[in-house]
């Protein structure tokens, strides 16, 4: 379960193992998943994983997205980490590509993933990137456009979910909702 988790502290651990925030991109474990649209989560997680962040834990749930909340609430619960302080980067249907959103809490607009973690969390209120997928094509299933490949470059998209993660950290939500939303 916590294979996936990565502690980026720049001093010595918390000695009772908590962090300040926690950071989970959601996802599908395995090869075959890596460049799909379900899978962005895991690329912002990857693009801070170098990142030298105080205090946070990087986590991608080893469960595939309908059961992330069965890794995630156990981990947070080790940590010792509220869920007003984890911070969820997930693919969104409701924006355009290329669109990253910030919010607190809120209905899962038919995301499973979402749904496990509020189920085991006990609460909606984690904290989101919403990482813009866009609606799939007619006649394309949402489960066929979720787990099909990304078109195109989107790392500019995923650097800046990086950053709202790293300004959420940083200076709160409502300062890194002014700076993302803004562009």
């Amino acid at each position: 379960m916590l294979s996936f988790l990565k502690n980026l502290f720049t001093r010595p651990a918390n000695p009772t193992g908590s962090a300040e925030w926690l950071v989970v991109g959601l996802g599908n474990p395995g090869p075959e998943y890596a460049a799909t649209r379900h899978n962005v989560g895991y690329m912002v997680v990857d693009e801070l994983s170098n990142d030298k962040l105080q205090g946070v834990a990087l986590m991608k749930p080893s469960t595939y997205m309908n059961s992330s909340g069965e890794d995630v609430a156990p981990a947070a619960k080790r940590l010792d980490v509220a869920p007003e302080r984890i911070i969820v980067c997930h693919d969104e249907l409701d924006l355009p590509r290329g669109a990253v959103k910030l919010k607190l809490g809120g209905n899962e607009n038919g995301h499973n993933g979402l749904k496990s973690l509020t189920d085991h969390l006990g609460t909606r209120d984690y904290l989101r990137v919403r990482i813009g997928i866009g609606r799939p094509p007619a006649g394309t299933t949402v489960p066929d456009y979720v787990l099909s490949p990304v078109e195109g470059d989107i790392s500019e998209q995923i650097r800046l979910a990086a950053e709202a993660v790293r300004l959420i950290v940083a200076e709160g939500l409502a300062r890194a909702q002014h700076e993302i939303h803004s562009r």
